[in-house]
């Protein structure tokens, strides 16, 4: 009888074992998720930091994005130029897009990231021209995502 007894006590002891482990487990899976969240968010920022401080830091495309936001006329260089620029800041937008969609930006953060793409599209006529000509090499979400953004006839 001690032993059936002492079988019961160890059994409890070991299940009891397994519960505390899966509860460690359950938050370190807590912490590694905020931690890819704040790396997540991290790196867009930089993505952002580093698109908004390339034409600060380089007088040549700083001149190249006035005048083409000013409407001016642009040589076939400067145009592939300010394309290639526009590309990146688009595919920026893409991926913050994706993070929204998958939960690692919240509605707040993600309304005015909407609100800065609405209002780059707005001080840019060629922005929104360019993004009519490719816009079917973007995610279906997030070209649904633009357009949304822009009026009925744009593209």
């Amino acid at each position: 009888m001690d032993s059936d007894r002492l079988n019961r006590w160890l059994t409890l002891g070991a299940n009891l074992g397994v519960l505390v482990g899966i509860a460690l487990l359950i938050v370190e899976l807590n912490q590694n998720r905020d931690m890819m969240r704040a790396q997540t968010r991290n790196e867009l920022a930089m993505g952002i930091v580093d698109l908004l401080q390339t034409p600060a830091s380089n007088e040549q495309l700083a001149d190249v994005l006035y005048r083409a936001n000013s409407g001016e006329e642009l040589t076939p260089r400067e145009s592939f130029q300010v394309e290639l620029r526009t590309n990146a800041l688009f595919r920026y937008w893409e991926n913050v897009h994706y993070q929204y969609r998958v939960g690692l930006y919240d509605e707040v953060e993600f309304g005015k990231q909407r609100e800065a793409m609405k209002t780059s599209f707005a001080h840019s006529r060629r922005q929104g021209e360019y993004w009519c000509r490719v816009r079917l090499l973007y995610s279906p979400e997030f070209m649904a995502e633009i357009d949304s953004l822009l009026a009925e006839d744009a593209c």
